[in-house]
């Protein structure tokens, strides 16, 4: 089959998935997944408060932070010319931990030894503000450490010392603050169980120029994959270009982060099975990484909330199994041969 043949059939895969997952997505209850419960709920007097304001935007949100997660790993692995960068790599995590961890230790000693009115504020600053902000400050300390965003390498290992840094720092909160341990073990494992349509407003007003934007520095990120000199042969401002992509890398992991917590593989995966199944130029490879980890993410939303209904598992520990397993198959293949 030709190129163009694997990447229509792809495409096809892909949004049959999605359809499906949303279907399943608004099916699935407290009881578990249940197609004739959903018919039931389509009937109901509550069918509003259950499908238009609990499960549709749930649903919806777990498409939209597995598209900013695929799409925010194609540019990562796209910037880094390395098939194992994630986008969590540049310290957006470990800052978004710290800042959820400080907002939670604060709001605990706050209750016993501060002032209402501060306590208020903490609540109106919120939990997702602090994750998103803390993300972005988390890359922000990454650039500054790196000098910019000339040499990746420098970057790459800019970012590690961040995220050990502010890793450890995060422990020293909870170890003061033992309270923040739980909502920050809740937040690392991921959930999708939290979002709103005002939280979908939000992440669409991100993902949509993320993809126009992804769409016009493609062209760049292929001309890097010719290595660097190349690259400046052909005009390319490589400094610019980087410090662009590491932005757009930023913006998008820091809305998928602050949504849904550290959901984990998906941002690594996507990418990897787009070029396994159905490689092309960076043009296609970063639409696509973003409709395959919507996909992924929706799969992985269902099966958590369906396992072991009436509980629930973390969306992050399904991800990380289902990710897991695939690539030690993908390792294991590539070793016998």
């Amino acid at each position: 089959m030709s190129d163009a043949g694997r990447r229509t059939r792809l495409v096809g895969v892909m949004a049959t998935v999605i359809a499906l997952g949303l279907l399943a997505g608004l099916a699935t209850g407290a009881g578990g997944f249940s197609p004739l419960g959903f018919w039931a709920d389509v009937q109901g007097r509550d069918a509003g408060l259950i499908l238009g304001q609990i499960r549709a935007p749930r649903t919806l949100g777990a498409l939209m932070v597995g598209a900013l997660l695929g799409l925010s790993g194609a540019i990562a692995q796209g910037l880094f010319r390395n098939p194992l960068a994630d986008p969590f790599l540049l310290g957006s995590a470990a800052g978004s931990g710290l800042g959820v961890v400080l907002v939670l230790a604060g709001a605990s000693i706050g209750g016993a030894s501060i002032s209402l009115a501060t306590v208020a504020w903490m609540e109106r600053v919120g939990l997702v503000a602090a994750a998103f902000f803390g993300a972005l400050a988390g890359v922000a300390m990454t650039l500054t450490l790196a000098r910019g965003a000339v040499h990746t390498l420098r970057l790459l290992l800019a970012g590690v010392v961040v995220g050990v840094l502010l890793g450890a720092l995060s422990d020293l909160v909870t170890i003061a603050s033992p309270d923040a341990l739980r909502g920050k073990q809740a937040f690392m494992l991921g959930s999708t169980s939290f979002m709103g349509w005002d939280a979908l407003a939000l992440m669409g007003a991100g993902l949509v120029p993320l993809l126009v934007l992804a769409w016009r520095l493609a062209r760049a990120l292929d001309a890097l994959t010719l290595g660097e000199d190349s690259a400046m042969s052909l005009g390319l401002d490589l400094a610019r270009v980087r410090l662009a992509l590491v932005a757009m890398l930023s913006l998008g992991t820091a809305l998928a982060v602050s949504q849904a917590g550290l959901v984990a593989f998906v941002g690594l995966v996507a990418p990897h099975l787009v070029r396994r199944h159905a490689p092309g130029r960076h043009g296609w490879l970063l639409l696509a990484s973003a409709g395959m980890g919507a996909a992924l993410l929706l799969v992985a939303d269902v099966i958590s909330r369906a396992l072991i209904a009436p509980q629930e598992l973390p969306v992050g520990v399904v991800t990380a199994v289902l990710g897991g397993v695939y690539l030690f198959w993908l390792l294991k293949q590539r070793t016998a041969r």
